[in-house]
């Protein structure tokens, strides 16, 4: 099948008469494009001369289908197609209007052919040519531009992706920015700033743990050495629930929620807890909540000051034997917890109350004061406790009976 040079011309002029019709009938039926004449000609006149080109060539090589495309417009007319494909992806829109406005193209062109062929009675076989050339031409430019806009989106999710790690580490600094930068940098991260966040520390994943997978509101910091989180409105039920889901199999600690400026206390106390889990001086849980056992972190928070305040108040029982300087610290401590009542103690230690009795009247010469005075009792309740917490919980005996 061949086309004639003369009738290559003719098909040539009557096809780049058409992209009026082309912007008009766009302009009808994708309204996104209405208020785009300008773009719109220029990008369908590119899409026509580029048609035309690869018909010269055909023409030239008498038909054949070997050589569609010179080098060197191919290059041209691709990089401008790989731009419309990203200026839609940057404007938030979808190929789906760019993709309608070439199909309308393709029916036009199509539907000016068979007008053509009528007037130069051209063959079947050279319509069906010249009808298959069409939507090659716009499959290709289809093509250009998804490959500019897949290209675009990675390179703005790249972009998202660094600007919310820098939104992190702002939060986490020390010392803490301003509200103005914090507020800015999160407008900069598409990132809707809450009232109140938390931190979560996260133990560094061993070789086997990936890290977790997490909705996009939750900011990642798995690029810190000790890798961590930012959750918005953490207190809130739904939030707790994708915390708890989406660090499956990762040790962590939540921190308090907090103003987003004070984002760095939050990650020290919640750094406080997992090393406290980790060492045992906590209840191992996957994860850990600082609102749980904020008493034991206000104890705990200054481990040396800590033994001093243990070593100082329990003096008493120093120079007991360990199996007796244990018993009898763990029945102060159950006395003092519930409002010193001897029964209720017993109950609670699982022990006989003559026992209990014992025990008291062994503690109250070594206390004296720290027994009588309401001040001294409640520093004696906290050296207890503090006591517990670095070492073990208290002994809970199996058998009920007195002690001799």
């Amino acid at each position: 099948m061949r086309i004639t040079v003369q009738t290559a011309q003719l098909l040539r002029a009557d096809i780049l008469e058409s992209a009026g019709e082309m912007v008009s009938e766009i302009d009808a039926h994708v309204p996104e494009y209405a208020d785009r004449d300008g773009a719109l000609r220029v990008g369908v006149e590119l899409a026509l001369r580029r048609y035309v080109d690869l018909l010269d060539q055909q023409v030239r090589s008498n038909g054949s289908t070997t050589s569609r495309e010179s080098g060197g417009r191919a290059v041209d007319w691709r990089e401008v197609y790989r731009q419309v494909g990203a200026a839609e992806m940057r404007a938030g829109r979808s190929l789906d209007s760019l993709h309608a406005a070439v199909r309308i193209c393709a029916r036009v062109a199509n539907r000016r052919l068979h007008l053509f062929a009528e007037r130069h009675a051209l063959p079947s076989d050279a319509l069906a040519w010249l009808g298959e050339m069409i939507f090659d031409n716009i499959d290709d430019i289809s093509a250009a531009s998804a490959e500019g806009y897949a290209a675009a989106r990675e390179a703005e999710a790249g972009e998202l992706d660094r600007r919310r790690r820098h939104l992190l580490d702002l939060l986490v600094a020390d010392p803490p920015p301003s509200a103005r930068a914090v507020a800015a940098a999160a407008a900069a991260a598409h990132w809707r700033l809450p009232r109140r966040l938390a931190a979560v520390a996260i133990a560094t994943p061993g070789p086997v743990l990936r890290p977790p997978v997490l909705p996009p509101q939750i900011l990642s910091g798995f690029h810190h050495i000790r890798p961590c989180l930012i959750a918005p409105e953490p207190q809130s039920p739904a939030q707790a629930r994708t915390l708890v889901n989406g660090l499956a199999g990762h040790q962590a600690a939540v921190g308090l929620p907090v103003s987003p400026v004070d984002a760095d206390r939050s990650l020290r106390w919640a750094r406080l807890a997992l090393d406290l889990t980790v060492k045992g001086r906590l209840p191992r849980q996957d994860v850990v909540w600082c609102a749980d056992h904020l008493t034991d972190l206000v104890i705990l928070q200054d481990q040396a000051l800590t033994a001093a305040l243990v070593e100082r108040r329990l003096a008493p029982l120093a120079n007991l034997p360990e199996d007796k300087r244990e018993r009898l610290a763990d029945t102060l401590q159950a006395w003092l917890k519930l409002n010193m009542n001897a029964n209720e103690v017993a109950t609670y230690l699982h022990l006989h109350p003559q026992t209990v009795r014992q025990r008291l009247r062994q503690l109250t010469p070594l206390f004296r004061d720290q027994i009588r005075d309401p001040e001294q009792r409640f520093h004696l309740a906290i050296a207890l406790r503090a006591r517990q917490t670095r070492t073990r919980p208290p002994a809970t005996p199996k058998v009920v009976g007195v002690e001799e």
